[in-house]
């Protein structure tokens, strides 16, 4: 068709793709046209608005490396990640909520034994966290596997650090043949999200802050159950409710425990005052082939 104009472009458009042979492609593809379209009639975009919009994708896409994910970030801002999660992931009461997966993860952690310091020695109050992966109708799950990463006490992940040659804050263990798991680790602080950079620009343009709560992430893996990517928040602690990527949820909010100076939950002596955290995971079955 010739001669189109804005009431015909997007029919033309979607006529010229109703030959792909993938039906999933086509429909993502028409949809995407179709609300593509329908935002620009509706907020009528102008060509200076559409070329700074290029601008930006193309910084969001400059900054990336393979220790910074910028579109992550930005669809973690506009609530998509959330939103994806939520319709992809949806439990049985009763399940542990799953969240935002987040930019900081790795796919090469170490392993380490049950108990050992994640941490790495890391500066920071001492943390003994522990507790049990169950399924839905209480059963044991024997031997999980639990991939754990976090912040450090000044909120900084180790793979923000240049020069880093080992990781720190992050590690690989199994749960023993009762479900139980229990590692050292110290306690994570709140930290921003990485605003040096254009999607930090956007939320000082739409005067939003940066700041995450503090949490630890967990994935819990383990046959027969479906995956879990998650998180545990700080009872109390700041930006609860306005955490910069929407990614709190209440089921996922924990007391850590401050102690005294004395005798930890492994048994060893602590000379500094620590914190404990008990959390249960409860996976949901996967759905038969």
């Amino acid at each position: 068709m010739r001669n189109l104009d804005e009431t015909t472009i997007t029919q033309e458009v979607l006529a010229r793709n109703v030959g792909t042979r993938d039906r999933r492609l086509h429909q993502i593809i028409t949809g995407l046209v179709q609300h593509l379209h329908a935002f620009a009639r509706e907020v009528q975009l102008t060509e200076q608005e559409w070329e700074k919009g290029i601008e930006f994708l193309t910084s969001v896409g400059q900054i990336c490396s393979p220790v910074r994910q910028e579109f992550i970030l930005l669809s973690d801002i506009l609530g998509l990640s959330t939103l994806v999660i939520a319709q992809n992931h949806r439990k049985p009461d009763g399940c542990t909520e799953a969240t935002v997966f987040g930019p900081f993860h790795v796919a090469d952690a170490p392993f380490i034994e049950s108990g050992a310091d994640l941490s790495k020695n890391l500066p920071g109050t001492p943390w003994f966290v522990r507790g049990t992966v169950r399924g839905l109708s209480g059963e044991v799950v024997p031997h999980a596997v639990l991939e754990v990463w976090q912040a450090d006490d000044q909120g900084y992940y180790d793979v923000q650090k240049p020069g880093l040659d080992a990781y720190e804050g992050r590690g690989i263990l199994r749960a023993d043949a009762q479900g139980h798991f229990h590692f050292r680790t110290i306690v994570p602080e709140a930290y921003p999200i990485p605003h040096d950079g254009p999607v930090g620009n956007l939320l000082a343009a739409l005067e939003r802050h940066p700041w995450r709560p503090a949490h630890l992430h967990f994935m819990v893996s383990a046959e027969g159950y479906e995956r879990l990517v998650t998180h545990v928040f700080k009872e109390g602690g700041e930006y609860l409710d306005s955490d910069t990527v929407f990614g709190v949820r209440t089921s996922l909010i924990a007391e850590w425990v401050k102690h005294e100076a004395g005798i930890a939950p492994d048994g060893t002596q602590c000379d500094e005052p620590f914190c404990t955290l008990d959390f249960d995971f409860v996976l949901k079955p996967s759905e038969p082939d």
